[in-house]
């Protein structure tokens, strides 16, 4: 496991942008957990910008999923907050959106039973520390291995985000 700490909005969008470079052509699932305020949708405004996004990035807490077209794939944002049950993500569709070059953010998957969504490649739990935000990241696929070693690379000390390591064995809850 890493963790990433984001000193500002600007520095989590910057991370965002740097997962999305890290990302490149493949796609990945990543699981989004924290608190509300925790800086997810933020995260994910950052990942679209750092894709070539440039019009409005909305958080899909009311429509409870947003898509955007990318070269190739799409990027799609979900929000499980407010499901009130298992059907409602076939009725999301949540089988169609899964491909291959589909980049797909998936906040509070805590919320719906275990084995109802994709398999995750990145678990992202995030959290405040002080005046910023705090990023656990832990890879659960070759995949999430691949993007979370380029992500690293990516990221630096630069724009207002530091990365540490941490014990190998270290897992995040679900």
């Amino acid at each position: 496991m890493s963790v990433l700490y984001a000193g500002d909005v600007a520095a989590m969008e910057a991370a965002g942008a740097a997962l999305a470079k890290a990302l490149g052509d493949a796609g990945a699932i990543v699981y989004l957990s924290g608190d509300l305020g925790a800086g997810k949708t933020t995260l994910v405004r950052g990942v679209a910008r750092g894709l070539g996004i440039t019009g409005r990035v909305r958080s899909p807490t009311y429509t409870l999923v947003e898509g955007y077209e990318l070269p190739g794939g799409m990027l799609y944002h979900l929000d499980l907050y407010r499901l009130s049950g298992a059907g409602e993500l076939e009725f999301l569709g949540i089988r169609d959106l899964e491909a291959p070059a589909h980049k797909v953010f998936i906040e509070w998957p805590e919320r719906v039973a275990e084995g109802s969504l994709p398999a995750a490649d990145l678990l992202l739990a995030l959290s405040e520390a002080g005046e910023g935000r705090r990023i656990e990241v832990q890879a659960i696929s070759p995949r999430g291995a691949a993007v979370v070693e380029r992500w690293l690379a990516e990221m630096g000390e630069a724009n207002g985000v530091r990365a540490e390591n941490t014990p190998a064995d270290s897992k995040l809850p679900l």
